[in-house]
């Protein structure tokens, strides 16, 4: 088995990440993690700055893709199958960053899942009612805040495969249409994909805006 030097804390915690999902042990990786004494909520908050990254890397790369596609489709002369391949590019590129974002907002997911239903059985252990009670009111408010960070999450997500779905078709056209006839046919398309990544990009970017948000709140205790 290889060795792994980790330069700090988190890339530590990503390691440890890695190596029980690839054992697929959610519960093992928990209790491994709690030993260092990172617990769900930790894992939670390092899990929102993945998704949040993946959101911006994907969010630049939409907008480098849509600008690759304007230009192409203000073709002029020269080498078409060189701009077929520049396209291609641009849509393989961003059809892997969508994926990084749904991966991201899945772990989110779960591990938010786990960390409520621990909290509220959590909840019965106290003998104190008062700290009982504030437990309560902070895991209310947890949740509420979660609500509002994965209902922005998921909103922009959703509006991801539109988007990849209208870049592939432009590629796939012109993979057999290599010919500027193909490319002045294409330009119709341009407007309505134009108002799609900027829908895309306001949406990821009141996302990213949530999960700041929602981090420092965590951070804060």
């Amino acid at each position: 088995m290889k060795h792994f030097i980790f330069k700090n804390k988190r890339n530590w915690v990503v390691g440890v990440c890695v190596f029980w999902s690839l054992l697929g042990c959610e519960s093992a990786y928990y209790k491994t993690m709690e030993t260092m004494g990172y617990h769900k909520r930790d894992i939670m908050v390092d899990r929102v700055q993945d998704a949040r990254d993946a959101q911006e890397e994907a969010k630049e790369q939409f907008e480098s893709a849509l600008e690759k596609f304007s230009s192409v489709l203000g073709f002029k002369g020269g080498d078409l199958e060189e701009k077929y391949e520049q396209l291609k590019a641009e849509y393989e590129e961003s059809d892997a960053k969508a994926s990084a974002v749904h991966q991201r907002i899945a772990a989110v997911e779960d591990v938010a899942e786990d960390l409520f239903v621990e909290w509220e059985e959590e909840l019965n252990q106290y003998t104190s009612s008062s700290l009982k009670r504030s437990s309560a009111r902070k895991l209310r408010d947890t949740q509420k805040k979660y609500a509002q960070l994965i209902g922005a999450m998921k909103r922009a997500e959703k509006k991801i495969d539109p988007v990849l779905a209208a870049f592939q078709d432009q590629v796939l056209y012109l993979k057999h249409n290599l010919n500027a006839q193909a490319i002045a046919s294409l330009q119709s398309e341009l407007a309505s994909i134009e108002t799609d990544v900027a829908k895309l990009i306001k949406e990821m970017e009141a996302s990213i805006k949530e999960a700041d948000a929602f981090i420092s709140s965590m951070e804060k205790g």
